[in-house]
């Protein structure tokens, strides 16, 4: 078994998209994949996310088709806000989602871990995003955007990364600001990134790396 955390630079990148895509195309060649999202906010009845992946996943891991949302998630509140802030009361205990972590790991192949926002939002007062991903020694996918301003947000991403010294891979949503991309990002991934690719073209080539 392995895990994989999808992240990105930020909220309403693309992780949910992402991570959608990795389902069909691991389950095509013949993973069986789990999905847990440790976290999610904004949640008023049932955590939007979580139903998406959990009825993907269940199309193609006979595991998963007994499970309910509540099942894939540790923790979900109603502020739509780091987790940090929706927590008022408290509650998250870390160990918690490790050992749902662990749970749903039993249950597949290759589990993917969707992150909630960027790596550097606080779960607690002291613990981030990419704090969990380190104890979950999870490789990471790193989802960026194609608007503009994305070079600056992608290589600070990076570099955290790096510093927690994390094995991750990065790739490009390419749905906003498309039309510019071309001009206005690309030229610099090329010349500094050749090896970048984007989530349309390059996740084949990805999973050979799990």
């Amino acid at each position: 078994m392995s895990s994989l955390f999808i992240t990105a630079i930020g909220t309403n990148v693309g992780k949910t998209h992402t991570t959608l895509k990795l389902i069909e195309v691991l389950s095509k060649k013949g993973f069986s994949v789990g999905v847990f999202k440790p976290i999610e906010t904004g949640v008023t009845h049932t955590a939007p996310d979580a139903t998406i992946l959990l009825e993907a996943c269940k199309k193609v891991n006979k595991n998963f088709t007994t499970l309910s949302v509540k099942d894939i998630t540790a923790y979900t509140f109603e502020l739509p806000a780091a987790p940090f802030c929706a927590d008022t009361e408290k509650t998250i205990n870390l160990q918690s989602i490790i050992e749902k972590h662990e749970e749903l790991s039993t249950l597949c192949d290759i589990l993917l871990v969707e992150g909630a926002g960027g790596l550097m939002v606080p779960i607690t007062k002291e613990y981030m995003m990419i704090n969990l991903i380190k104890d979950l020694n999870a490789k990471t996918l790193l989802v960026t955007p194609s608007r503009l301003g994305c070079i600056n947000d992608t290589i600070l991403s990076i570099m955290a990364l790096k510093t927690f010294d994390i094995d991750f891979d990065w790739c490009v949503n390419l749905y906003e600001d498309k039309e510019d991309f071309t001009q206005v990002t690309k030229p610099y991934y090329d010349e500094v990134f050749p090896e970048w690719w984007s989530i349309e073209k390059g996740l084949d080539t990805f999973i050979t790396t799990l």
